[in-house]
């Protein structure tokens, strides 16, 4: 028989056969929770991942994430900073919702609210405590910056395991210096890399391996909470060799934090597909906020930094992967929030979330409720169905407020309203770059975002339960319009662009 004949015959054959196994794989993943991974990198810019424009740094693995799955260009996070972000990400809900507004970045007799008050309320249950619920094992990788309390550990906040430090920053190379490094309440003395950020990688991963072994039918949700790219500015040399090319130190060294950051995820999957897990595993990547004026990253089109309202500081790059479910080499262009990543998850693992506690002593009960009618007890919504189907989400409403500013954004306009300047008004799906303030070409709709905005702060339950220093807020109005678009850091110049 010709070879020609034979091929033919052998894809008659055969194909029926894939297709039996394609559908049961599929069947047996749509009978079976995911498992569940969450990526969260700390203050990386906007652009500075090949698949959002970036020409100098080297991101492979994260640019081939994008190919395999979503990749989602107007995703936000519920903050402008580190801790109320991950407060967001982690309960589902505002963090103004439960008087968590500004950053946690001093010691608890610095603040004047009461101690146990000084991080995520006990009130509030996290992603780890749904799943759990759901019955995942859970673990969270890194950062935590929700409280330094007994009461705050992310042991007792749902997670089974965890390893990385309670705090809201950490230099990279704990095998020389002081290090305040953790495994479940005890410090760690034996780091199985010099680098912190390959260190959290292999720690993960151990986890995944011996829980698979120990319990191989348990569904997993597993946190690597980078602190990469956040300062300090710490690289090891061979990263540091990858980008001699880039002569601003500042932007070389971010360069390899990033790479180090790429190569972690790169193992994650890796590690996944080696482990035939990779099909049933539910993955998101996102930043915590956006990029940072002190540690050479790049918001790419976007105006403003971490810390503004502008979309510099609260719009970030998001990627979904789940090969059973959702399609690959997609770019989807509606608005994403992470606060979906709750309703997302309950939804994939077949649970609903759990009711809210009862509010605390210092919440307004009566607002709750006006809260919950407007908002709903959660803030997201199940995003899978959307990002499986390419579908826009139903219109929706997405609110900040930190040091000074607020903002509201719905549907396509944006109302923002810094500390010291008169409000604006942007259409931000076409203007990214928030250039074109509308509020005196439509008054009305102005008017009806501005009072939409002051209606929700009216129904918050408390006030913020601490605040940041003046400064930040002076800070927060320096960089509104200091920070404008610009082409990616040169990689010629020798003077340091930040």
């Amino acid at each position: 028989m010709p070879a020609t004949n034979f091929a033919a015959v052998s894809r008659f054959v055969f194909l029926p056969l894939i297709f039996v196994f394609a559908t049961e794989a599929s069947r047996a993943a749509e009978s079976t929770p995911p498992n569940i991974v969450v990526i969260l990198a700390d203050d990386m810019g906007y652009g500075d991942m090949g698949c959002m424009g970036s020409q100098t740094l080297q991101t492979p693995n994260l640019d081939r994430l994008a190919e395999s799955g979503v990749l989602c260009s107007q995703a936000y996070v519920a903050s402008a900073v580190c801790s109320p972000s991950r407060a967001g990400l982690l309960t589902g809900r505002d963090p103004r919702r439960f008087g968590y507004e500004g950053n946690l970045n001093a010691s608890d007799e610095n603040y004047a609210t009461r101690p146990e008050l000084l991080g995520l309320p006990t009130s509030e249950k996290t992603l780890a405590d749904h799943l759990g619920a759901a019955g995942y094992a859970t673990a969270l990788i890194g950062k935590w910056h929700l409280g330094m309390g007994e009461m705050h550990h992310p042991n007792r906040r749902g997670f089974d395991h965890f390893c990385g430090m309670l705090t809201g920053g950490h230099h990279y190379f704990p095998t020389t210096m002081n290090h305040v490094i953790e495994r479940n309440g005890k410090r760690v003395e034996n780091f199985s890399s010099e680098y912190l950020t390959d260190f959290f990688t292999d720690e993960g991963l151990r986890f995944i391996d011996q829980h698979e072994s120990a319990n191989p039918d348990q569904p997993w949700f597993v946190f690597f909470s980078y602190n990469a790219p956040h300062t300090p500015m710490h690289a090891t040399e061979a990263d540091l060799a990858r980008f001699a090319n880039i002569q601003t130190q500042k932007r070389r060294t971010y360069a390899a934090m990033m790479y180090a950051l790429d190569r972690g995820v790169g193992r994650i999957r890796e590690h996944l597909e080696e482990s035939g897990q990779w099909g049933n595993t539910l993955l998101v990547f996102f930043s915590d906020n956006g990029g940072a004026t002190n540690n050479g990253s790049w918001n790419g089109p976007l105006r403003g930094v971490k810390g503004s309202m502008r979309e510099g500081g609260i719009r970030v790059p998001m990627i979904w992967t789940w090969p059973a479910k959702f399609p690959a080499g997609v770019r989807y262009d509606g608005v994403v929030s992470s606060l979906d990543l709750l309703p997302t998850f309950c939804s994939a693992a077949g649970a609903e979330p759990l009711a809210l506690a009862n509010p605390m002593s210092h919440e307004d009960a009566s607002n709750r409720k006006r809260m919950n009618r407007l908002s709903g007890t959660h803030d997201g919504i199940d995003m899978a169905p959307h990002l499986a189907d390419g579908s826009e989400p139903p219109n929706r409403r997405l609110y900040w407020r930190l040091q000074g500013q607020a903002a509201i954004l719905d549907g396509t306009d944006k109302l923002l309203r810094p500390s010291h300047r008169p409000a604006e008004l942007f259409e931000v799906s076409t203007d990214v770059s928030e250039s074109h303030d509308l509020s005196a070409q439509n008054p009305s709709r102005f008017r009806e975002l501005y009072g939409e905005l002051g209606a929700w702060e009216s129904m918050l339950t408390t006030v913020p339960l601490w605040g940041s220093s003046p400064y930040w807020s002076g800070q927060s109005a320096n960089h509104y319009d200091a920070w404008e678009p610009r082409p990616e850091p040169e990689t010629t110049t020798s003077k340091e662009s930040q």
